[in-house]
């Protein structure tokens, strides 16, 4: 059994909590899913469903989806336990329902709509049916249009006796004609009067959308006395209240956020933030899921209506360019006149940072499904370092930059074009987190993961585009997210998305991820990869990464035909130089420290799911070469091979190919090489970052180091400091 751990929280007992976890598990382990069974700590099975989000290549469950409702104490922790292998399962005397457009989880129904302006066509409690309890969204732009929504048709996402997803697909109209469209996922659990609708914009149209204001409407008809509210939490929460059913307000936008000290990791928790109408029938809540971190944001109440205003008007600059997507979240609480005001806050809080179960670092690494970055003699120091590393990235508040951040080195190199240059996730941000979780078992980099692939989802992949060799793929690093347009080999990643997937349930990971590496095939198949050396081994090295995690996810195989043609020009490239040697200038090609290490990681990659002579001679020869003529005197590689860049590398990239070399090779002089570059990256500070909080372009932001920093250096610097530990020289 898989011992599963809820840490001490919230001063409130928790009864039938819906939590979820996904997992990996050894080849050959489990084959069915419907024998797993979730266990409380006296041995009695709880409602749970489980089922795969990927298998080995024998048909065996890699990684594993539970949902299961757990009891939680208050001021106490928890144990759960998975049974993979248990005689018996839970047998639900009821659970959701589905059927003609209806979801019925035992205490609310919700009848889904078709057509123009309804997402659904009521709501049921207790019998009494609701028109508006959600409306439709409302949007409006810049120019002064009002848009129409127009819902064309329902999907089921996921459908379980605990959890029922469902994706609603339209788009805004105006003046009859299709425009933008959107998404709305809808998501329900067993006996909760509660919902979340989810609602993602996709600007699929040439233009960009300049919003004015977007607006999700709650109301009902007055039944005697009402009580509005509105509430914004900074540590403590504040309360707007009016016993007399007038107005209640409450916003949050940049100053608000410049203004006020938070302590917390904001990808974790910031606040809660929420509207509420009461009356003498029922009451109604509407909390914006991360509010704060996703401003601007404005709640206004007054009798039994609610503007929840995901956009305020005259509130800050909310852009969505063409091909980007935005999705924002919003939990409707339907409760009793006399639950207290403090209760209904309890459960926005607890929505805003739900209990999650945690796990061993064991069971990571019993799958295999990682690189193995588990260190049995631990270096504290070296520990310290990497969740610092983790932990200091900068974070930029704001509608469409929450989960990404602003890269100040490109930025004061000037690539910006005057404005800050934005990372894109570069060089997959969040698998380096997934992995940093998986080695720690820490929830806190289980929320990195989430937070910043969620945006890289909707903000730095395209969307829409006429051109093939745009659409799908993940942009550059650039300014507005996508502002140079530019979408290349060497910077689009999947490893990260699919973790993302595997961990929450969200499908859009996997899509998603299919869709870059779609994209990866069609830019492979230009001319300019048609000759080998002439595409840097960034370029194809890179490629060749995404391609590899994508065969390992799907074990599909017209994944590895573009990986067997890359390894070849890798052949070619090395037989017409010597080396794996870069065109620089006009007449010069050098050693680029950094773009050859990439060369050896993808290629050890490719390698551990298909061994060959020829490539581990090829990696063997190119570490080799770089220890022989790219070391400075004091120990360090160098950046570039000219005299105008033989400065000291600080990438840590090289870190990571020592470490294959001593891994093929089992000689410990890599690791000897590589401890004057360990020790300068450890210690490396860049110079001129600001660390002030700030608004700049719409955002706040908040630290200094871009995400790229952490991301670069997570999977180098650790195998490295691995094998460190295990010959005793870290």
């Amino acid at each position: 059994m898989i011992k599963m751990d809820f840490e001490k929280i919230y001063s409130t007992d928790r009864h039938a909590e819906n939590c979820y976890i996904g997992l990996p598990l050894p080849k050959s382990k489990v084959y069915d899913t419907d024998k797993i069974a979730v266990k409380n700590s006296k041995g009695k099975i709880v409602p749970g469903f489980s089922k795969h989000t990927a298998l080995w290549d024998d048909g065996s469950v890699k990684w594993l989806f539970t949902r299961f409702e757990a009891d939680i104490p208050a001021n106490k922790g928890a144990e759960y336990y998975i049974d993979l292998h248990c005689d018996k399962s839970y047998v639900f005397e009821n659970g959701i329902l589905l059927y003609d457009n209806v979801v019925d989880n035992g205490i609310i129904k919700l009848f889904l709509a078709k057509g123009k302006n309804k997402i659904f066509d009521c709501i049921e409690y207790k019998g009494v049916q609701y028109d508006n309890i959600a409306a439709a969204p409302i949007l409006r732009d810049k120019k002064g249009n009002t848009y129409d929504t127009l819902m064309d048709r329902w999907k089921i996402v996921e459908n379980s006796p605990l959890c029922c997803v469902l994706k609603g697909m339209g788009c805004h109209t105006l003046n009859g004609s299709r425009s933008f469209s959107f998404e709305l996922n809808i998501t329900v659990f067993r006996n909760k009067s509660a919902f979340e609708i989810g609602y993602r914009i996709i600007n699929d149209t040439d233009n960009a959308l300049d919003i004015e204001s977007l607006v999700i409407e709650s109301s009902k008809e007055a039944k005697g006395h009402v009580r509005s509210a509105a509430a914004y939490s900074n540590y403590k929460t504040s309360f707007d209240i009016n016993e007399d059913g007038g107005e209640a307000y409450k916003y949050v936008d940049a100053k608000t956020l410049l203004m006020e000290s938070n302590e917390h990791n904001s990808e974790v928790f910031y606040g809660t933030f929420f509207g509420d109408y009461t009356d003498e029938e029922m009451g109604v809540c509407a909390c914006v899921y991360q509010a704060q971190q996703n401003f601007p944001k404005a709640v206004k109440v007054k009798g039994t209506k609610a503007e929840i205003m995901l956009v305020p008007k005259d509130m800050g600059d909310v852009t969505v360019f063409s091909g980007m997507a935005r999705e924002q979240k919003i939990l409707f609480y339907i409760h009793e006149s006399d639950e207290e005001l403090q209760s209904i806050n309890n459960k926005t809080i607890i929505y805003q940072m739900p209990d999650k179960p945690e796990i061993s670092p064991e069971v990571f690494k019993e799958a295999g499904v990682f690189t193995d970055l588990f260190v049995e003699n631990k270096n504290y120091d070296m520990e310290m370092y990497i969740s610092a590393k983790a932990d200091d990235h900068s974070r930029a508040y704001g509608m469409m930059y929450w989960g990404d951040s602003p890269d100040m080195g490109y930025t004061n190199q000037g690539r910006g074009n005057g404005k800050l240059v934005w990372t894109n996730n570069e060089y997959d941000f969040p698998h380096a987190c997934a992995l940093q979780y998986a080695r720690t078992g820490i929830r806190r980099f289980l929320d990195y993961v989430l937070v910043t692939a969620k945006h890289w989802i909707d903000v730095d992949v395209c969307h829409y585009s006429k051109d093939p060799l745009i659409m799908g793929g993940q942009y550059e690093h650039t300014w507005d997210h996508i502002g140079a347009g530019n979408i290349v080999c060497s910077h689009e990643w999947v490893e990260g998305l699919l973790d993302y997937y595997h961990l929450s349930g969200d499908i859009e990971g996997l899509n998603t991820a299919i869709g870059i590496g779609e994209n990866i095939l069609r830019l492979l198949d230009t001319p300019m990869f048609n000759r080998a050396g002439d595409a840097n081994a960034r370029e194809t090295g890179w490629a060749l990464r995404s391609l590899t995690a994508l065969y390992i996810e799907t074990n599909d195989e017209k994944w590895l035909e573009k990986c067997d043609w890359i390894v070849g020009h890798f052949k070619e490239w090395e037989e017409r130089y010597g080396l794996w040697l870069s065109p620089y200038t006009d007449n010069t090609v050098i050693r680029v420290v950094f773009m050859i290490s990439v060369a050896v990681g993808s290629l050890m990659r490719y390698y551990r799911v298909r061994p060959n002579d020829d490539i581990k001679r090829m990696i063997l020869k190119a570490v080799d070469d770089l220890c022989e003529n790219a070391r400075l005197d004091n120990g360090l590689f160098y950046y570039k091979e000219l005299p105008s860049l033989k400065r000291f590398g600080n990438n840590p990239l090289i870190l990571e190919a020592l470490s294959i070399a001593y891994e093929l090779t089992g000689n410990k002089k890599y690791i000897e090489y590589g401890l004057p570059t360990l020790k300068y990256v450890v210690s490396f500070k860049p110079a001129g970052v600001n660390y002030a909080k700030r608004i700049e372009e719409g955002s706040l932001i908040q630290g200094g180091m871009g995400t790229k920093s952490f991301a670069q250096m997570m999977i180098p610097v650790t195998l490295f400091y691995k094998y460190g530990a295990e010959l005793g020289l870290i």
